[in-house]
């Protein structure tokens, strides 16, 4: 069976760094292959996110200016690995939040915020794709790494269509029962094995 898998990139990040592997190109690849079975020919991968925010907001106590300037340079690497193909919603800058709450009655500084960041495109754009396919049946089945209920709609669409929607499940990974309800299968994957330098947590 034509297979492509789909990868929420910021759904995927959070348990990556949770399990406490590095997470880079190499891995995402290494986790993508890793979902699909034996019997499954890989059409593509596509792989959901947004570029580092790059801006100077105010500090929330000081007033002072920040520097954002994270490097896509990585996205560009995974972009060129084969059968990937990356796309790309907007990070959006939400302002800074309390580290902690309820917020002490002491004096606060600017290292008491962190920024809060929204992604927005994301699940649009993956919703937009499994409609696609499921319109063209150019693949027979869908793995799908994701937590995000945003995506049942077109969950939906590819059942209804006809194709199979497999819902991947990591180590310790739990799920909103309509992610159960809309998917045919629940697939459990490992994480690969990462290099032997790498620091787990």
């Amino acid at each position: 069976m034509k297979a492509a898998v789909f990868i929420d990139g910021g759904h995927l990040r959070v348990l990556v760094r949770q399990a406490g592997h590095r997470y880079d190109p190499d891995c995402i690849e290494a986790v993508a292959h890793a979902c699909v079975a034996e019997d499954e020919t890989l059409l593509r991968i596509l792989y959901y996110d947004c570029a580092p925010y790059q801006g100077n907001p105010k500090l929330p106590v000081s007033g002072k200016r920040t520097q954002f300037q994270g490097s896509d340079e990585w996205l560009k690497v995974l972009a060129a690995k084969s059968l990937f193909a990356v796309r790309l919603g907007t990070l959006k800058f939400r302002g800074f939040e309390p580290k902690r709450t309820p917020i002490a009655s002491a004096t606060l500084s600017d290292e008491d915020f962190k920024p809060r960041f929204e992604q927005k495109g994301v699940d649009m754009r993956i919703g937009l794709d499994i409609a696609s396919y499921a319109d063209d049946r150019s693949i027979d089945k869908i793995i799908l790494v994701t937590g995000d209920t945003d995506c049942l709609p077109a969950m939906k669409r590819a059942r209804t269509a006809g194709l199979q929607v497999v819902l991947v499940q990591f180590p310790k990974q739990r799920f909103a029962k309509e992610l159960l309800w809309h998917s045919d299968f629940q697939r459990p994957v490992v994480w690969p094995r990462q290099n032997p330098q790498e620091t787990h947590g």
